[in-house]
C-alpha cells in the first residue's frame, strides 16, 4: 500500500498540471517494475482530442518508450475511475493492475456504472484497487468544477 500512496501521489502532481491547464484534473501513472515508465494528464481541452484522456495518453506513451503494445506487468494509477473508453484501452493494452483514487458515479467503467475492465466476455481482466488517496482525488475535482461553475 505504501507503492500506491507514492505512485498515486505523482498520479495526482498530473492532475494538478492539468487543473492549472484548464483541464479536468485527471493524472495518470504507469510502472512496470518500480519504475515509472510514463506520465500524462488530461489534454482533451488543449488538444482539442476527445480521446485525449490521462490513461490513453499514458498508454500510448508507454507502448513508445516500451516498445511493445502489450503492458503486461504494469500497474496504472489514475485519480479517477476509468471512463468506458479508457478502461477498454486498459483491457486492450493487456495493463495488468488497476489502482485508482475515487469513484466516477457519471462515468465510471471499473465499478459505478459499468465493470468492463473484470468483464467475463473479455479475453483479458486487471486486477483493481479503488479508493487510494480517494479524499483527495475528489477534492481536486470538486474544487475544479466548483471554480468553473464560478466563471
Amino acid at each position: 500500500m505504501m507503492d500506491d500512496n507514492y505512485y498515486m501521489g505523482l498520479a495526482l502532481l498530473e492532475a494538478c498540471q492539468a487543473y492549472s491547464l484548464g483541464e479536468i484534473p485527471i493524472g495518470a501513472v504507469l510502472v512496470v517494475g518500480g519504475e515509472v515508465i510514463a506520465r500524462a494528464h488530461n489534454m482533451r481541452e488543449t488538444w482539442n482530442d476527445a480521446t485525449a484522456h490521462a490513461e490513453v495518453i499514458v498508454i500510448r506513451e508507454a507502448c513508445q518508450r516500451l516498445g511493445r503494445w502489450r503492458l503486461t506487468g504494469a500497474t496504472i494509477y489514475v485519480t479517477i475511475e476509468p471512463c468506458p473508453m479508457c478502461a477498454g484501452a486498459l483491457v486492450m493494452s493487456r495493463v495488468d493492475r488497476l489502482v485508482y483514487g475515487s469513484s466516477d458515479y457519471k462515468a465510471g467503467a471499473v465499478e459505478s456504472i459499468f465493470n468492463v475492465v473484470q468483464h467475463d466476455a473479455l479475453n483479458h481482466r486487471l486486477e483493481v484497487t479503488a479508493g487510494v488517496r480517494a479524499q483527495e482525488c475528489s477534492a481536486l475535482m470538486k474544487d475544479f468544477f466548483r471554480e468553473r461553475r464560478k466563471q
